[in-house]
């Protein structure tokens, strides 16, 4: 019996040591999105402790659904708290803001989240960082939705490997949108510092019309964390388009769908 008691301890520490994180780009997330699909994103995101969230609108309606999602999560049994960030520098037709969402019970905020200034002349939606703190150990996440393929991400992406120097005493974890594949030459001075994606060879958009029931058309979302700082334990695609009756449907909540992180800190 006392085997067993260990036993079960020893799983039960396993399991509430690790950190579930959420990075989803919600497709125009603000007013125009209904409550029956605030209500499915809820379903999808309560299962985790922290929500990234690329593609809110910048202007009225954007940070207000954040809100909504807010007061939804707490509905399902546990406590949430949110930020979201300013708009976005860029042009106001592609200005956006960034939000998480988080269960206070077991992660805590540090500190004022920010959007990155220093390379915002070359970064059209610079990164939201914000810290956050679990048993004690700290991660900041870097949340990020990067320019269209067509006008090349790349050209951005290549500044993000001078982060880690700026913030030496950060645990930083980059998420979000790159509209790039994690094999682009761009994500190879990550590489050389210990930084390694989640997703290999994974899609994560959604086509408009699926071609032979292949939905998913390339790989843009991604997670990347420092694997001698982070430990990672699972890391999947939550294809919610499956729920629905068609591809039209389900891209009324979003063109991509939304990337899962369970890890623990080291």
């Amino acid at each position: 019996m006392k085997k067993i008691t260990l036993l079960f301890l020893l799983l039960a520490t396993t399991v509430f040591s690790q950190v579930r994180l959420l990075s989803w780009n919600i497709e125009n997330l603000g007013k125009s999105k209904s409550e029956e699909a605030l209500a499915f994103m809820v379903a999808t995101m309560k299962y985790h402790d922290i929500v990234a969230i690329q593609e809110v609108v910048a202007g009225y309606g954007g940070a207000q659904t954040v809100a909504k999602l807010a007061d939804l999560l707490n509905r399902t049994g546990n406590k949430w708290d949110y930020v979201v960030s300013n708009p976005t520098s860029s042009s106001a037709y592609k200005t956006e803001r960034y939000a998480f969402l988080w269960k206070t019970a077991t992660i805590k905020k540090v500190g004022k989240p920010w959007l990155e200034q220093k390379y915002h002349q070359v970064i059209d939606r610079e990164p939201f960082f914000c810290t956050f703190d679990y048993q004690g150990k700290q991660v900041t996440i870097v949340n990020f939705h990067a320019i269209t393929k067509n006008r090349q991400p790349e050209t951005e992406i290549k500044y993000f490997k001078f982060f880690p120097e700026t913030y030496p005493k950060l645990n930083l974890l980059f998420a979000g949108d790159f509209n790039c594949p994690q094999s682009h030459s761009v994500f190879n001075p990550w590489r050389k510092m210990g930084y390694v994606p989640i997703l290999t060879n994974q899609k994560t958009s959604l086509r408009k019309k699926c071609d032979n029931g292949d939905c998913l058309a390339s790989e843009f979302d991604n997670i990347w964390y420092h694997s001698q700082k982070i430990k990672a334990i699972t890391s999947q695609i939550i294809p919610f388009h499956q729920s629905f009756p068609n591809i039209t449907e389900a891209r009324k909540i979003s063109d991509h769908v939304p990337v899962s992180f369970t890890f623990t800190l080291l």
